[in-house]
């Protein structure tokens, strides 16, 4: 099949997506007009359950950028219904596979010989398989076990037709579930990001970059790149054993969940306050757990790096929101950074009101995530109709921090999941303003960094 019909067929199928949700919201709307009090919520209920499992259905089947949208939106939405969350959380996880003849053929154009010659052993069937590639266990000649990912062939054409074709799907999920968000500033920095996840080289060299910046790192692991084996459509690591988050979640005990979370939280701010570079991907299916709580960090394709003065431009808003608690401050900085316009007649209480919803947890002493707390702060945020409306009206989200602004809520959803206490104002303060250290953890962690200041 040529490359422009597969394209063709590919829009075509966004767009009967798109069509058949759009009709059933407009009849959804209709319904919902002569309904009233619980058969109205019933009939919202049933709409956003029937809606996240066609997208779910549907994006599980088309590798690329789409896909890792619906993985976006299955892992923050705690807002929708757990039905709706059962349907979307199949994107965390496994995608239907290529078949072995694919990848081994990827292989072979890439490296120059098939796996089973560049490879001591080479596993035919994936250990795993998502938006870009699928992931094999190996064994190299000098006898290292491996993870190779290969990427799926075509995908490259695939996330450009979805880049082009994406606005209108997020417009439609933005009709029931990613209201006041600006979905045209994900949008435009996925764009921006997203060929960069293309060429595995580019993300070898960004894990390279953390597991150095990480090494010795007391609670935090970063699988070594194993460049003999390593190309612009293949990528080998070092084997890392670990189980995956839905399996975790089930199974560890509450102080593994403890540490687990805590370590994903400061794996997080380390990188954001002192390396001036993140991964903008922190969905589950990146993460390994030890029954422990020990957690290795995978996939290092879409990196957020904050340009000169970037990074300093954010922080007065976080300053003043947290270190100070001051709604004038808070609003002058927004002013800035462009977050405000000037003469927005905005209180600074309505908008702190607002915009500290996400924070709460760095407001109090001790605080502890919740589902609840998730569901609740994703409310109010896409509440475009209840009391914080004028403030929403009147925000504007610099392109530039969207990618922070889903590794915030990424990390709050995890946690909820994980139900992680502790004192995380003291904890934040050790990355804003080299506090003490506020837990265990922060202890080894300042041990592990006293050498490199």
């Amino acid at each position: 099949m040529s490359p422009r019909l597969v394209r063709l067929r590919r829009t075509a199928r966004v767009w009967r997506l798109t069509l058949r949700n759009g009709v059933r919201f407009a009849w959804h709307r209709v319904r919902r007009v002569f309904s009233h009090g619980e058969r109205r919520d019933a009939l919202d209920e049933r709409f956003v359950i029937r809606t996240s499992a066609d997208v779910a259905r549907e994006l599980g089947n088309m590798k690329g950028a789409l896909m890792k949208f619906g993985q976006l939106l299955s892992f923050i939405m705690e807002a929708l219904p757990p039905e709706a969350q059962q349907a979307l959380s199949m994107l965390q996880s496994d995608a239907p596979p290529m078949a072995p003849e694919a990848a081994e053929a990827v292989v072979l154009a890439e490296l120059g010989a098939p796996p089973q010659k560049v490879f001591l052993d080479w596993q035919r069937v994936p250990v795993a398989a998502a938006s870009v590639g699928q992931v094999h266990r190996a064994v190299t000649r000098e006898g290292l076990d491996v993870a190779v990912k290969v990427q799926y062939p075509g995908v490259g054409d695939a996330i450009e037709t979805d880049l082009n074709n994406a606005e209108g799907l997020y417009r439609l999920v933005g009709a029931f579930a990613l209201k006041g968000l600006d979905t045209r500033g994900l949008v435009d920095e996925l764009r921006a990001r997203m060929r960069d996840e293309l060429d595995y080289r580019l993300e070898a060299a960004n894990q390279r970059e953390f597991a150095h910046a990480f090494a010795g790192h007391p609670f935090v692991r970063i699988p070594a790149v194993h460049t003999a084996t390593s190309s612009h459509r293949v990528l080998t690591t070092e084997w890392m054993d670990g189980i995956g988050f839905n399996e975790f979640l089930a199974t560890a005990t509450p102080a593994a969940k403890q540490r687990a979370g805590e370590s994903i939280w400061r794996f997080t701010q380390h990188a954001v306050h002192r390396l001036a570079a993140f991964n903008g991907d922190p969905h589950p299916g990146n993460y390994r757990f030890s029954a422990e709580g020990d957690v290795t960090f995978l996939d290092f394709g879409l990196v957020k790096r904050w340009s000169p003065g970037e990074w300093n431009e954010l922080v007065p808003t976080i300053d003043a929101m947290v270190v100070h608690r001051d709604p004038q401050r808070l609003v002058a900085a927004m002013e800035h950074v462009g977050f405000l316009r000037e003469g927005h007649g905005l209180t600074p209480e309505a908008v702190y009101a607002y915009v500290s919803t996400p924070y709460l947890p760095y407001l109090d002493d001790r605080f502890t995530f919740t589902r609840t707390f998730v569901r609740d702060a994703m409310a109010t945020i896409i509440d475009v109709r209840g009391p914080h409306a004028s403030v929403i009206e009147q925000l504007n989200m610099p392109p530039s921090f969207v990618i922070l602004d889903r590794v915030v809520w990424g990390v709050n959803a995890i946690l909820g999941k994980l139900e992680v206490d502790g004192p995380f104002r003291a904890m934040l303060l050790e990355y804003l303003d080299d506090g003490p250290p506020a837990t265990a953890l922060g202890r080894h962690e300042l041990a592990w960094r006293r050498p490199l200041v």
